[in-house]
């Protein structure tokens, strides 16, 4: 892991410009997507089925492409009790903090004669991508179902791949039996984004797909918007933690490594004011890091992607943070929502030492489905919010289109569209 030390406002903007670096799009991955994209739209389920047995391994029928609801409630059968408990409890806590953010439709008289409002109505159809692997992401299924269920969305559609036949992780389609999930078909990557934004005979199509997945399930995501809504263009997970002195190094490392140990191509970047403590903390990663199994994926993503930054003062620090726009932003600082009130871009915010990253994760509350990539400077993690969609309601009595008339018809002839003009003026305005 890589230090650098940041003496001087040249360091810092080299530093911020490095942090900085938007994802990267691979044309060649891109256009490999978009003919997949292309052959399920065409073939439908011919295409859909084949893309599984190629890439996923897995030889499906259209029967088979679905799990039956009682594959669901035999999992959640034979799950174990304190697994169960625990994804009970984060069900609520996602629950409850979800229902603080669900949007609530509204009327008022706001001039005389002048009704403005918002009516707020659910999704009827979403899609939620679950990535495959070797860790089944149980969580995710809760983090993404839940606030959709919040919503009132009704039909809540879960793609996740069945690998080289080897069937689904039994945990995750419990969690699919908790969190409501109302469709269940056992295959992933880009072909699935195909089914579920065009339809097949085996899979309608939804009204937005959401969720995490591989660089090719992003890619598919990104050329289907506009074909249906997506949430984000996800990408590999982010922490960047700012620690002042006297934080614990052994559980900096930690929650460095909690990130770097997903996939190979994570960013675990540490910023702190005390040299002292980054070369503690750069000690402590070797030491845990040959402790844990994924040994291979930590070393990937803290050799490319791991960097130690040691800063003026804490408000550099802020700057950086602001530059990095990081995904998950760990304070292990004594004043934690003084630090995160300088803050304006993160995906979440993790105040004070005994509030690490995996909370967030698991049971706090908010979705873990979270801004990648920079994408935190506009965009926000997961919610309720993405699974409504809002209509203006407007009533003018016919004395406020009277009174409002003159200017709007001004306003029409300025850009030239006279018919907009007489269909004020048609009604004695």
């Amino acid at each position: 892991m890589q230090t650098l030390l940041i003496k001087d406002q040249a360091a810092l903007e080299r530093a911020a410009a490095r942090l900085a670096k938007p994802p990267q799009f691979k044309a060649g991955q891109d256009a490999e997507v978009a003919r997949i994209l292309e052959a399920v739209r065409q073939r439908g389920d011919e295409a859909l089925l084949g893309y599984a047995a190629r890439l996923d391994g897995t030889r499906l029928t259209p029967k088979s492409l679905r799990l039956p609801q009682a594959a669901l409630i035999a999992a959640l059968a034979r799950l174990d009790p304190e697994l169960k408990r625990a994804l009970k409890a984060s069900i609520a806590s996602i629950t409850a903090f979800q229902r603080r953010l669900l949007p609530k439709g509204w009327e008022a008289g706001l001039r005389p004669g002048v009704r403005l409002g918002q009516q707020v109505r659910p999704l009827k159809r979403v899609g939620i991508c679950v990535p495959g692997g070797e860790s089944p992401l149980v969580s995710t299924v809760l983090m993404s179902a839940i606030p959709a269920r919040v919503a009132g969305v009704r039909e809540i559609v879960v793609v996740t791949p069945n690998r080289q036949g080897k069937g689904i992780n039994q945990g995750l389609l419990a969690a699919c039996a908790l969190a409501g999930a109302t469709e269940v078909y056992q295959v992933g990557g880009a072909h699935a984004v195909a089914a579920l934004a065009f339809g097949t005979k085996s899979i309608p199509r939804v009204d937005k797909i959401v969720g995490p997945g591989s660089s090719w399930v992003a890619a598919a995501q990104r050329l289907v918007f506009g074909t249906v809504g997506i949430d984000m263009v996800a990408g590999p997970s982010e922490i960047m933690v700012i620690a002042e002195r006297g934080a614990d190094p052994a559980w900096v490392a930690a929650d460095l490594l909690s990130q770097a140990e997903h996939a190979g191509e994570e960013s675990a970047v540490l910023v702190t004011p005390d040299a002292g403590l980054a070369r503690q903390v750069v000690l402590a990663l070797e030491a845990q890091a040959r402790a844990l199994p994924r040994q291979s994926a930590i070393a990937s993503s803290l050799s490319r992607f791991g960097l130690a930054l040691v800063v003026r003062s804490l408000a550099d620090a802020a700057l950086l943070a602001d530059a990095m726009a990081p995904e998950h932003l760990e304070l292990m600082v004594r004043k934690p929502r003084a630090l995160a009130r300088r803050i304006r871009n993160a995906g979440a915010i993790f105040m004070g030492s005994t509030t690490p990253e995996p909370v967030g994760d698991y049971v706090a509350g908010p979705s873990h489905v979270l801004p990648t990539g920079g994408c935190a400077r506009y965009a926000s993690g997961l919610s309720v919010e993405n699974f409504v969609k809002k209509s203006s309601l407007l009533e003018y009595s016919p004395a406020a289109l009277k009174r409002e008339g003159p200017s709007i018809r001004r306003m029409a002839l300025a850009e030239g569209l006279t018919a907009h003009a007489a269909s004020v003026a048609a009604r004695g305005c």
